[in-house]
């Protein structure tokens, strides 16, 4: 087929295997083409395939499929069904509402730990089980992406949102209604699991609908969200918790009921944004209505089995962390900045009320310094925008990283600060500047590790995101649990001054890459994928 014709009744151009330009795992390309018949078959049949195999196809059957004259459809320039075409105030629309699904899963993760004085009593547990409840929920965040995120890739966003954000809402209430901190402890990781679809799938959303160069200010409200979110959640259920008549149990009860709300616009207003999954249901579509089976997306050639498309789809996070340089090391970075962030969040009680007296709700006033540090993080983003448009030509994705570079050195002198005033004769406020010069350096590495990928893996965005999670999130899950151990040990000025060097060593990460990123591009098989495709449209 040469050159490009129009299917007019759905109005979308043909094109030949050769027009085509979407990168493709390079595991899936392995796998014969699916045959006319697989092609439509229902999810059910594929299920029903995965417990009892079909017989593999016959080579002359295989060789009749790869010589067939397939018409591989796609979107014309300028088409408004074309997620990247959308009007700016739909895109906005959406953005918004993929932040607030972000907003309230990192407002849950630390509004938790406001209850702890009521919930220990109520359920005759010990701080550290209650604990466990905060650490469970950074677990179910970091591994359920592993699958949810690949699979957004493969059948869509939109459902992904709709039925985690349903599992979200119903965890509220679990914990709300637990008779003990068993129960407490499964919900949370269950509440984790679900509320980390906002945290890995919204960066592969902003990268449907944003082109690079307007990708920026999207993804700077995406880690307010993420990031200052933390700091709010603390702030309504410390004075919550200090209320007698409302306590542990009604933190739960109030998020359930403002969530519940978001969920009824959700799918309203989250539509489909993976321009994949719409080729294809127009593909399906096309096929119905002619009875032509030779009209395809080009994601549907490369379709495996179900069996083989779960492996893939839930291995490719991990395949991408440990075969890409890049995710390895962002991994790392943001992995450690977290987890000091969620010492933080359990560390934070103890100290102002050790040293400075403070209650329940004045406690969780200060954490308002995370969502005060993340503003600030994102006022510099408008500088880093204007450096990144500046310099987008000669340096492509390495532009996202000036700030970065910025946020390596302020990180330990963030820690410093907030180690060496842990003294009950400095003003309480000397540490709130140390948390809040934390935050914000954390909140322009997490920025620009969203920015970076997003432009790196294009999309491949959600699965090399879903593997930073897992590593940003098992530290989560780890630190809580030996904070109040370490800092019996050493003190809150020496624990802090020993994540400070830690810090300190990590500094080079951002510079290495900022000035030898392109050759680690060149270098890595998904990235170099995405990049040649790039260039290929240009």
């Amino acid at each position: 087929m040469s050159g490009a014709t129009i299917v007019s009744a759905e109005g979308v151009a043909v094109k030949a295997l050769k027009d085509i330009h979407e990168p493709i795992d390079e595991r899936l390309s392995r796998s014969s083409r699916p045959t006319n018949d697989e092609l439509d078959q229902s999810l059910a049949r594929q299920l029903s395939n995965l417990v009892h195999p079909q017989h593999e196809k016959g080579e002359q059957e295989k060789a009749t499929i790869d010589s067939d004259d397939t018409f591989y459809i796609d979107f014309e320039d300028g088409d408004r069904r074309n997620p990247a075409n959308f009007s700016r105030r739909r895109k906005w629309a959406i953005t918004l509402m993929a932040c607030t699904c972000t907003l309230f899963s990192s407002s849950a993760a630390s509004a938790y730990n406001m209850g702890f004085p009521s919930m220990t009593r109520d359920l005759n547990c010990t701080k550290f089980q209650a604990t466990i409840g905060l650490s469970v929920y950074a677990l179910g965040f970091g591994i359920v992406p592993l699958v949810t995120a690949s699979f957004s890739e493969e059948f869509g966003r939109q459902p992904l949102y709709i039925g985690s954000s349903f599992g979200f809402l119903l965890m509220y209430m679990m914990v709300a209604l637990s008779k003990n901190i068993q129960t407490v402890i499964v919900a949370r990781f269950l509440q984790g699991a679900f509320g980390s679809t906002g945290a890995t799938m919204v960066g592969g959303t902003i990268a449907d609908i944003w082109s690079s160069q307007d990708r920026g200010v999207p993804m700077s409200i995406f880690a307010v969200a993420a990031l200052g979110g933390t700091g709010l959640g603390p702030v309504m259920a410390g004075w919550i918790e200090v209320n007698p008549r409302l306590e542990w149990r009604w933190i739960q009860w109030i998020q359930m009921i403002i969530f519940a709300a978001y969920f009824i616009l959700l799918p309203v207003v989250l539509t489909e944004t993976r321009t994949a999954i719409l080729l294809t249901r127009i593909a399906k579509k096309i096929r119905k209505e002619t009875g032509d089976k030779r009209y395809r997306a080009r994601v549907e050639d490369e379709r495996a089995s179900l069996r083989n498309l779960i492996f893939i789809s839930c291995t490719r996070p991990i395949h991408l962390m440990f075969t890409e340089p890049i995710v390895l090391s962002f991994s790392l970075w943001i992995g450690f900045a977290w987890g000091v962030t969620y010492c933080l969040i359990t560390s934070i009680s103890g100290v102002f009320k050790t040293l400075h007296g403070f209650n329940v709700g004045e406690i969780g006033t200060v954490f308002i310094t995370m969502t005060i540090g993340s503003l600030m993080g994102f006022v510099c983003n408008m500088y880093q925008e204007s450096l990144y448009r500046n310099s987008i030509a000669q340096r492509g994705p390495e532009a996202r990283l000036h700030m970065a570079c910025f946020a390596a050195i302020l990180l330990p002198i963030g820690m410093f600060i907030f180690a060496w005033s842990s003294f009950s004769h400095v003003h309480w406020v000397v540490q709130a500047i140390g948390v809040t010069v934390y935050i914000w350096a954390t909140f322009i590495i997490y920025l620009a590790v969203f920015s970076y990928l997003a432009d790196c893996y294009g999309p491949f965005a959600s699965s090399a995101l879903a593997g930073q999670s897992l590593a940003r999130n098992l530290m989560a899950t780890a630190f809580p649990l030996f904070t109040d151990q370490m800092f019996r040990r050493l003190g809150y000025n020496w624990a802090n001054t020993l994540f400070a060097f830690i810090a300190l060593i990590m500094i080079p990460i951002p510079f290495v890459l900022f000035f030898y990123g392109p050759t680690v591009r060149r270098h890595s098989k998904f990235s170099r994928m995405v990049l040649e495709a790039a260039q290929t449209k240009k």
